[in-house]
C-alpha cells in the first residue's frame, strides 16, 4: 500500500472501517494505483479480500503486488484472496469448452443471449460466505473495473441491480466493505456509464476521483486526487467534505502534495 495515501484517508491496517462503499474514478488518467493501494491494504489488514478482475491478469496485479510487500500468490493460496481474472475467463467463454467447468461461468452472460450477471453474484457470495475456521478481520469486495461491464453487454440497470446486491450482501449482511472503480470522461457522451457514476457516488462513503492535469503532461505531476467523504446524515443538515491534493507515482510509491507544492515548482 501507499503509506501516503493511508495518511491522508486517515486508515489504518489495525482498525478497519466497516459497511463502507468507496468508489473510485478514474478521468484522462490512469487511476489503477488506487486499486493496487487497497488490494494490498485489506490484504495486510487480514481481511477476506474477493478481487474481480475485468482489466488486468493476475500476473499483472502480483507484480505491483510484489513492489508494494505482497504476495497474491501466498494470499491466494491461503485462502485469503479469491481471484476471478476477468480476461482469461472471457476467453475460455468464447474460445474454450465450457462443459469443463462446474456450474456457470461467473461471466457466462457473454456465451449466451442476455446480460445476466447472477452468476457473478453467486460466485461472490460463494467466495465471501463465513466458514468454520477462519480468522479474517471481514470481507471485501473489489471491483476493476465495472464500467467493462457495460462494454460487454450489460446495460445500466442491470449493473446498478447487480452493486445494490452486492452492497446489501457485503456491506450490511456481511458487515464487509466494497470497492469499486468506474472509468469517466466529463466529454464523453456514454449515457449507461454516467448514470452508473452518478448513481454509485450517491450511494458512497468514500469518493477517490484520480483526473490528469488540465494543463495536459507533466512529467513531475501526473495528476490530481479530488477525495471526498460523504456525510452520513445529509437530511439532517450534514456536508460533504473533500480536499485535493496533487501526486507523481514512483515505481515502488506514489506521493501526495498541495496543489502548487510540487518539489519541481519549488
Amino acid at each position: 500500500m501507499f503509506p501516503g495515501l493511508s495518511v491522508l484517508l486517515s486508515a489504518s491496517t489495525e482498525e478497519v472501517e466497516q459497511g463502507k462503499l468507496t468508489l473510485m474514478c478514474a478521468s484522462k488518467t490512469d487511476g489503477s494505483f488506487l486499486v493496487h493501494h487497497f488490494l494490498s491494504y485489506y490484504l495486510k489488514a487480514g481481511c477476506k479480500v474477493c478481487f474481480v478482475a475485468l482489466v488486468q491478469s493476475f500476473s499483472h496485479y502480483n507484480i505491483i503486488a510484489q513492489k508494494l510487500g505482497g504476495n497474491l500468490v501466498a494470499a491466494r493460496d491461503e485462502g485469503q484472496l479469491v481471484f476471478l481474472e476477468g480476461l482469461r475467463s472471457c476467453t475460455d467463454l468464447l474460445f474454450g469448452d465450457e462443459t469443463e467447468t462446474e456450474g456457470p461461468d461467473p461471466l457466462h452472460f457473454l456465451s449466451s443471449q442476455g446480460s445476466d450477471l447472477k452468476p457473478l453474484y453467486d460466485f461472490v457470495c460463494s467466495a465471501l460466505a463465513p466458514t468454520t475456521g477462519e480468522t479474517w478481520k471481514g470481507p471485501v469486495l473489489m471491483l476493476d473495473d465495472v464500467s467493462v461491464l457495460l462494454s460487454l453487454g450489460v446495460t445500466s440497470l442491470q449493473l446498478l441491480d447487480f452493486m445494490h446486491y452486492c452492497r446489501a450482501t457485503v456491506c450490511s449482511q456481511l458487515k464487509g466493505n466494497l470497492l469499486c472503480l468506474v472509468r469517466c470522461d466529463e466529454e464523453s457522451e456514454d449515457e449507461d456509464n454516467e448514470l452508473v457514476m452518478t448513481s454509485l457516488c450517491h450511494q458512497s462513503s468514500l469518493i477517490l476521483r484520480a483526473e490528469g492535469l488540465a494543463t495536459g503532461f507533466c512529467k513531475d505531476v501526473h495528476g490530481q486526487l479530488k477525495i471526498t467523504w460523504r456525510a452520513p446524515s445529509r437530511g439532517k443538515g450534514g456536508r460533504d467534505r473533500s480536499e485535493i491534493y496533487q501526486y507523481k507515482i514512483h515505481d515502488k510509491n506514489v506521493t501526495f502534495f498541495a496543489r502548487g507544492l510540487s518539489a519541481a515548482v519549488l
